[in-house]
């Protein structure tokens, strides 16, 4: 017995000693490092670090819900009749940014989403013609249902570069304590660049910058064929083709009676062949701000389109391509053309001029009146930059003419250039935009801005009346035609083609933040277009005889918003 008492002792103590040197030999399990995410606050609030580098982040975005009035009630046009419309919005932001040796290393992404109904401003033609924006096509076929995306920006910022997409180094104001946005000035918030910025002295900067040209094209008024146009028949549409070839008649001989007997066509469209160049000088001090900006950009057209010569108008019967200008039945060789071209003195080939535009704005910091109050003033002036002076800001973008409002009385010109049909040659449009708008606390939870714009775009007098001796191009008069000058100077005084025109654009608001970052405001605005001399033909009163000198409309829209 104590023999197996002691044998069972013994065992015991063994595997005691056995499983304590296995236990000492066993691995231990430590514990994971916790990656904490620090606060980042050498950019500001809402700064953290990435966890695992040394790349401060900041994530933020807004929501926007709009209700929109539009006075206009006419449905003498296809669209018209809407007087309201609704947006919702959403914006996304990423603000990266690293210290290194050359400074700052930043890179930013906005993202803007939108839903629009209405066919109002709200549906904007200007964002679908610059691929903003597409329709539905619900059971009015387009235009009351829009979805909005804009890649708003993506660039990088490196020892004074930026390069990708970001708002124009041209603009200053850019309606910046508007609701609508839409007073006379300046104001692309995206487009593609490369710029680079040095500052000197206290508060000096300078940038240069290579812009994308698309963003600043506005096309050229051309007389162009309609798709049904044939010698003898009618039918100059004595506007512009924007997404095609856009032949251009040039008249190379005409008759007695004015009529143009021989004429060929150019390529009207501007093909994007150097970047816009922009350069600025700007002040940034306690009482405020100061910018000077310069721009320049090339206005190209086409040479002469092969085949597309015509003689004889109208006896000729030949049907003309609206698309190429090419002639199905009958014309003049391209060595006829050289030849009338000569004799005529008419420029051949294609053509470029070069438009430029100057502008100059200031800030006021008024803490004086109240904590918040500012001043805007802002002036610019161009030749053959109507998107750069921002004179078609209101009315609409990349379009030769367009109407005001849906079933304005008459449209309103904006054309970069026009082709002379005379003289063949590139002539540039002259506009300016001036604008003053100050913004004021009534209580910290309650603003104002009040503000008001003027500008004038205006063309060659030559050119327009040569355009209109184009009216006798197929059939003298012709419906939609600008009527001639000589056979019909009571039409040519009255039409609305290629008229020299004003704007007025003011109005004011009243915004209410009762919680930080949170605006509930609505903003009105008033708006006057007119001709700046003579009348022109009313077409929502059928024409002849009634007339116009100007046109007013009122909007409003009410707004709530949230930034986070």
């Amino acid at each position: 017995m104590k023999l197996v008492k002691s044998l069972l002792l013994g065992t015991a103590a063994g595997l005691t000693v056995v499983g304590g040197a296995q236990a000492a030999d066993l691995p231990v399990k430590k514990a994971i490092p916790i990656e904490y995410v620090r606060v980042c606050t050498a950019y500001g609030a809402g700064f953290f670090y990435i966890p695992g580098t040394d790349t401060c982040l900041r994530v933020s975005g807004r929501a926007r819900a709009e209700y929109g009035y539009i006075g206009s009630d006419s449905r003498n046009v296809p669209g018209g009749g809407d007087l309201s419309g609704f947006t919702g919005l959403a914006r996304f932001n990423i603000d990266a940014r690293t210290q290194t040796g050359y400074g700052t290393l930043r890179a930013f992404l906005r993202l803007d989403a939108a839903s629009r109904t209405g066919h109002t401003k709200f549906a904007s033609g200007t964002n679908e013609r610059i691929g903003y924006a597409f329709s539905g096509t619900g059971q009015d076929q387009r235009g009351r249902v829009q979805n909005f995306i804009n890649v708003d920006k993506a660039f990088v910022q490196f020892a004074g570069l930026t390069a990708g997409r970001a708002s124009s180094f041209f603009d200053f104001y850019a309606a910046d304590y508007e609701i609508i946005g839409s007073s006379l000035g300046s104001n692309l918030a995206s487009t593609n660049l490369l710029a680079y910025t040095q500052k000197f002295g206290e508060g000096w900067s300078a940038t240069i910058s290579m812009e994308d040209p698309n963003y600043r094209k506005n096309p050229l008024f051309s007389d162009a064929f309609a798709a049904t146009a044939q010698p003898g028949a009618g039918g100059i549409s004595g506007v512009n083709n924007v997404f095609t070839t856009a032949p251009s008649p040039i008249i190379l001989a005409t008759n007695a009676a004015g009529n143009a007997t021989a004429v060929y066509f150019v390529d009207a469209v501007q093909r994007s062949r150097m970047p816009d160049f922009v350069g600025t000088l700007r002040y940034d001090a306690p009482w405020g701000s100061a910018q000077l900006s310069a721009a320049v950009k090339d206005i190209n057209i086409g040479g002469p389109i092969a085949n597309s010569g015509i003689t004889n108008l109208p006896a000729l019967g030949a049907t003309v391509n609206p698309l190429t200008g090419a002639i199905t039945n009958g014309g003049l060789s391209n060595a006829q053309i050289a030849a009338l071209q000569a004799a005529r003195g008419v420029t051949a080939g294609s053509q470029t001029e070069y438009g430029w535009a100057v502008q100059a704005g200031a800030k006021f910091n008024l803490p004086f009146i109240a904590p918040g109050d500012g001043l805007y003033l802002q002036g610019a002036y161009g030749e053959g930059a109507s998107l750069y002076t921002g004179i078609n800001r209101f009315t609409a973008g990349y379009l030769s003419n367009a109407s005001v409002y849906t079933g304005n009385p008459f449209n309103q010109f904006f054309s970069d250039a026009i082709i002379n049909p005379l003289s063949g040659r590139i002539e540039l449009s002259n506009s300016f935009t001036a604008v003053a708008s100050f913004l004021h606390y009534w209580s910290p939870e309650w603003r104002s801005a009040f503000y008001a714009s003027y500008g004038e775009i205006w063309f060659s007098q030559g050119a327009r009346q040569a355009v209109s001796l184009t009216s006798t191009l197929v059939n003298q008069g012709a419906a939609n035609s600008p009527p001639s000058y000589l056979t019909n100077p009571f039409g040519y005084a009255n039409s609305a083609a290629l008229r020299d025109t004003y704007q007025v654009v003011t109005g004011a608001s009243l915004i209410w933040s009762p919680v930080k970052d949170l605006d509930i405001g609505v903003e009105g605005q008033y708006i006057k277009t007119g001709v700046k001399n003579g009348r022109v033909f009313d077409a929502n009163r059928g024409g002849n005889p009634f007339t116009v000198s100007s046109e007013d409309v009122y909007q409003a829209r009410f707004r709530v918003q949230r930034d986070f």
